[in-house]
């Protein structure tokens, strides 16, 4: 059975690593390596400035006080018995959508397992503020789906899939799309509170505005009931812009 190695931002202890641990059991044996609380937003950051602690939770598990970047390069490094042939990230409660997965430390997850060779996705269930059942059975069934296409067929060099399945029944779901990464604005997003004392301080939220509506972006695929796949490529180079200036800047 191959090695997988799972890792999230939302904790060692979220029902959504949970969840996805119990579905790649059905494809390979998993080592689970998480931070110790949860870590959104933490983007791709590395702990430089202190050691960090590892605890063997149980047999293949085990919690660090560090980002998903640390669990990542510890466990394929240090932890792990052999080099995983598989890193799965998630699941993320809530979506990485658009330009939201800059800040993500899930989809950081899989980019440093992709860094270092190794086939590697994050998933993510675009949850609501809005009470509802959270269904992590649906997301877990792709992630199934996703691992077994990877372990199989690998994915081109440098590249990473970002996954994002609706908060709802399977059977609800309308089917795939192969998507790219969306835009969208964030309105009202600084908010200015005082404490007790009156001291000010600022608390950085907000609401979604400005949605790009292609139909082959990851956020209107999600909303219309589709699964998203967007493949994520490590070379930020603009190729187009690179040509420009070297065809138009002359020094």
């Amino acid at each position: 059975m191959p090695l997988i190695l799972i890792t999230n931002d939302d904790g060692i202890h979220s029902p959504g690593i949970i969840a996805l641990s119990t579905a790649m059991r059905e494809v390979g044996d998993i080592y689970i390596v998480a931070p110790d609380r949860e870590r959104s937003a933490v983007s791709h950051s590395l702990t430089l400035h202190r050691p960090l602690k590892v605890e063997r939770l149980r047999e293949d598990v085990y919690s660090i006080d560090g980002t998903p970047t640390d669990c990542v390069i510890l466990a394929i490094n240090k932890l792990l018995p052999d080099r995983p042939a598989l890193v799965a990230s998630g699941i993320n409660r809530g979506g990485n959508l658009g330009g939201d997965i800059t800040y993500s430390g899930t989809v950081s997850g899989a980019i440093e397992g992709t860094i270092m060779g190794i086939p590697s996705f994050a998933i993510s269930l675009v949850t609501g503020e809005e009470a509802q059942p959270v269904h992590f059975e649906t997301a877990s069934s792709f992630a199934i789906k996703i691992a077994r296409f990877i372990l199989d067929k690998s994915l081109p060099p440098d590249t990473l899939l970002n996954i994002n399945v609706p908060n709802i029944d399977k059977s609800k779901i309308k089917g795939i799309r192969f998507t790219h990464q969306g835009k969208m604005v964030y309105s009202n997003s600084i908010k200015e509170i005082h404490d007790p004392k009156g001291k000010r301080h600022y608390w950085i939220g907000g609401t979604q505005m400005n949605i790009e509506h292609d139909d082959d972006t990851d956020i209107k695929s999600v909303k219309e009931g589709y699964v998203s796949i967007t493949p994520i490529h490590l070379d930020l180079t603009n190729y187009e812009a690179l040509n420009y200036l070297k065809a138009n800047f002359h020094y």
